[in-house]
């Protein structure tokens, strides 16, 4: 598999810094931007996918008419919790 590099990023005196002392020990700069960089981009597919069922949400209410209240919603989620809980709990 090809690597491919991040290019560089300028900042000033006062951000580098402030990116210096938020270095844990051991930590290279590179595997600080190298962290934040997978989190971003995790972060933005995370964001892709709820937009993506919210507009599929949509359309299926725009299709056929049924929804559901925020109670109905909310009353649900402590037999969805109860469940995955069960699920990963054993």
């Amino acid at each position: 598999m090809k690597l491919a590099v991040i290019p560089q990023v300028r900042v000033g005196p006062e951000m580098s810094a402030h990116l210096d002392s938020a270095l844990t020990e051991n930590e290279t700069l590179s595997d600080f931007v190298e962290t934040a960089v997978r989190l971003a981009v995790e972060h933005r597919r995370i964001q892709t996918e709820f937009h993506a069922r919210g507009q599929a949400a949509f359309e299926h209410y725009q299709r056929t008419g049924i929804s559901h209240t925020a109670k109905d919603v909310f009353d649900s989620l402590p037999v969805k919790l109860a469940a995955l809980c069960k699920r990963i709990l054993g």
